[in-house]
This record gives C-alpha cells, sequence and structure tokens, in this order.
C-alpha cells in the first residue's frame, strides 16, 4: 500500500461539473512518527450515487463513497473486508456488491438484523406473498404504550408482524421484512407506521411524543404495515440488477456476521482479513439507548443492557483504553500487507483530533501508518448533530488514518 496509495492520493485531482483540485500534501508528526496528510474531495454524493440497498437509516454512518474508494483499490475479488463497528453494515454491503467476502461486527444485534438480509435479498413478489400469509389480525396487547406513535389499527397489525417475527430461524423473506419493518416504525413522513416524529433513526421518548402531537395538533393516523413494507421493499430493491443477485447470493454464503465485543472476535482466522474500513463510536456523542428503544422494542431486545455495552466513553483515556484492544485485535486478524482505513470524522467542535491518537493506537499495536486522508466537502446540515460548527468555512470532513500491517 505505501508508495501506492501515497501516489495515488498525492496525484489524486478531483473532478465533478467543472471543478476540479488537487490534492494537498503536507506533514505531520505524531507521537514522534512523520506521515504525509493528503486533503482533497475525494468523492461525493453526486460523484457515485449509492446503490439503493443502502437506504436504511441508522444514526452516525458514514456514506458509502468512503469504503468503496479504498475497497477498489486496496482489494480485489475474493478478498476479506471487514468492519469491526458494522452499524447499518456500509462497508459489508459495498464491499458484497463489489464482489469481495465480508465479515462485519458490532455489539449491537441491531447491526445483523439491519444488514444481513440485504445480501440476500428476496424479490419484491416474494416479499409481497409472504405478506399477505402473514395474520396481522391479532388482539394481543403492546406491554408499553405506544397510542402516541400509532394508530390503534397500525399498532395491531405491528403486534402481530412483531409476534409472527419472534421465531427462531427465520428464512430469508422473513428476515428481510423484520429489516424493513424496523425501519419503517417511525419517521416524518406517510412511508412509516407513525404519526409525524424524529428521523427514523432517532427515536424520541413516550414523553417528547405527546408534546410533539400537541405542538402540531396532530394525531396518529392508519398505516396500512403491509403497504408500507412493500413499497419500501421495491424502493431497496429498485437498483438489484441479476448479475449482483448473483454476486451477493454467492457472498452471503461465505459471510460471517459477529455480534460482539470488537476487542475479541475470536471467529475471525488470524491473518484473514486484507482491507478494514469502520468508524468507531465517537466519545459519547450517540446515546444507544435512546435512539434504538423502540427498534429494540419491536425485536425483543433489551435497549438498555446493550447499551451497556457499546463503548460510550465520556474522556479520551478511556476511548483510547478501549481503542487499544480494538487496534491489537485488528493487528491479530489482518494478513501481512494488508490496510486499515479508520475514519473518526469531527468531534466536540473540532477540539479533539481523534485521528492523533488514532495514529499512536495503531503504531503501538504493530501497523505502519501510511498517513491521514481528508476528505474535504462542502458543509451539509448532518454535520451539526456531532457537534461541528463549522458552517462558517463551508466544510465538513472525513478524517481517515491509513495503516498497513
Amino acid at each position: 500500500m505505501t508508495t501506492t496509495l501515497q501516489t495515488l492520493l498525492a496525484d489524486f485531482v478531483f473532478q465533478e461539473e467543472g471543478k476540479q483540485s488537487r490534492t494537498l500534501v503536507e506533514e505531520q508528526t505524531i507521537a514522534g512518527v512523520t506521515i504525509p496528510v493528503f486533503t482533497n474531495e475525494f468523492w461525493t454524493s453526486k460523484q457515485r450515487q449509492a446503490h439503493s440497498l443502502h437506504e436504511v437509516s441508522y444514526r452516525a454512518c458514514f456514506k458509502p463513497q468512503l469504503p468503496r474508494f479504498f475497497i477498489e483499490r486496496l482489494t480485489r475479488a475474493g478478498d476479506v473486508v471487514y468492519d469491526p463497528f458494522s452499524g447499518r453494515g456500509t462497508t459489508m454491503l459495498e464491499a458484497a456488491l463489489c464482489g469481495r467476502n465480508v465479515i462485519a461486527n458490532d455489539v449491537s444485534p441491531l447491526s445483523a438484523l439491519l444488514s444481513r438480509p440485504r445480501i440476500s435479498p428476496p424479490t419484491v413478489a416474494e416479499v409481497a406473498d409472504r405478506l399477505e400469509e402473514i395474520d396481522l389480525s391479532s388482539e394481543e396487547e403492546s406491554n408499553v404504550d405506544l397510542s402516541m406513535f400509532f394508530h390503534k389499527r397500525t399498532l395491531d397489525e405491528m403486534i402481530s408482524l412483531r409476534s409472527y417475527l419472534g421465531k427462531e430461524n427465520p428464512d430469508e423473506i422473513d428476515s428481510w421484512i423484520r429489516m424493513v419493518a424496523t425501519n419503517r416504525l417511525t419517521g416524518h413522513s406517510n412511508g412509516f407506521f407513525s404519526v409525524y416524529t424524529l428521523p427514523p433513526n432517532q427515536a424520541t421518548s413516550a414523553a417528547a411524543q405527546v408534546k410533539i402531537n400537541s405542538k402540531r395538533n396532530q394525531q396518529p393516523e392508519y398505516r396500512n404495515v403491509r403497504t408500507i413494507i412493500r413499497k419500501k421493499s421495491a424502493q431497496l430493491l429498485k437498483d438489484l440488477n441479476l448479475f449482483q443477485r448473483d454476486t451477493l447470493r454467492t457472498i452471503c454464503s461465505k459471510s460471517q456476521f459477529l455480534t460482539g465485543d470488537a476487542r475479541a472476535t475470536g471467529d475471525i482466522k488470524y491473518d484473514s482479513v486484507q482491507l478494514t474500513v469502520t468508524s468507531p463510536p465517537f466519545l459519547d456523542v450517540v446515546q444507544y439507548a435512546q435512539d434504538n428503544w423502540l427498534r429494540c422494542w419491536f425485536n425483543g431486545i433489551d435497549a438498555e443492557e446493550v447499551g451497556k455495552t457499546i463503548t460510550m466513553s465520556r474522556t479520551m483515556e478511556e476511548w483510547n483504553g478501549v481503542m487499544s484492544g480494538v487496534f491489537r485485535e485488528l493487528f491479530r486478524i489482518t494478513q501481512k500487507n494488508g490496510c486499515v482505513a479508520f475514519e473518526v470524522g469531527e468531534v466536540r467542535n473540532g477540539k479533539i483530533k481523534l485521528e492523533e491518537s488514532v495514529v499512536k493506537l495503531g503504531v503501538d499495536a504493530g501497523f505502519n501508518c501510511e498517513g491521514i486522508m481528508i476528505n474535504q466537502q462542502q458543509f451539509t446540515k448532518t454535520a451539526n448533530i456531532w457537534g461541528i460548527s463549522n458552517n462558517s468555512k463551508g466544510t465538513n470532513s472525513n478524517r481517515i488514518v491509513l495503516f498497513r500491517k
């Protein structure tokens, strides 16, 4: 990777809609190591539209263009691509679409639930047929009051579906339906089961929803669960062609989806991974239990218990302690000359430079640090969620530390 990737980044010229810019190359000394820093607009959402299968909401996920950049340049068909903090499975799906074998890990069981079905997708017709077979007329009561979110008929259908999906070893079609339903619980359009509320990746509390309803003078309207799942399935599958479906089917048969601590992934073989592309939890920016309580309820998961196991470090010392263990494990499973692209973004108004800590952590684990890549783009309002106040500068950046074994 060293000479090839450094040369590639240094010589990279960004071009889009008549714009172009050359990569700025500077040097920075971190923990006694002098490394190059490459700054440019290496990709944008316009440059390559993401595949429709990615359109599943999840808090704190990066754009598919990020892992695609490294997968295309640092791996070949059949290589193993890994993400220890998989989230909604962005790296996993991009790698699978490129014909790479995949390993995905996340401490949250929601991750595998949302990601695995998308590399073994059914057809829209199969989904529609299965939905018609499911009895949604159960009169079972919810164990929590959700009347502020859902019309009674909608909630009855949801509870019936929840009960049906609670069986062990669901097949690919049921797993897909569960994934789509989990993604359609709450949102701010009639494409969700709920009345108008927060975006789907950030569930509000029941008490807060009562206030939203009062302020907007709204009441939950009936939403047809079957119709919404069919429509979302069609949206997710619209870009999928026969070649990609065959590719995903092949990859799925060899894939690994792990649920556990990224510091202890004994199911992954030594020296087996060619490329890791990941983005870890950024200190205590995201509150797992608060954001995912409704998704967890639907899937019978204890959100509070899972939240306790997620890296929610309040200090850099705590965060470094956890990530040092992650890097030791990454070094164990990475092949010789294999690579790690570790994206750390910006947190706390840019005052904390996580990349500086990451360089030391990777070097201490045994990796060679090949540089820091900064993908600098036009500012987007989403960045404000993470505490970035650089609107005056008009930019929003991904900061990726690059390592080689």
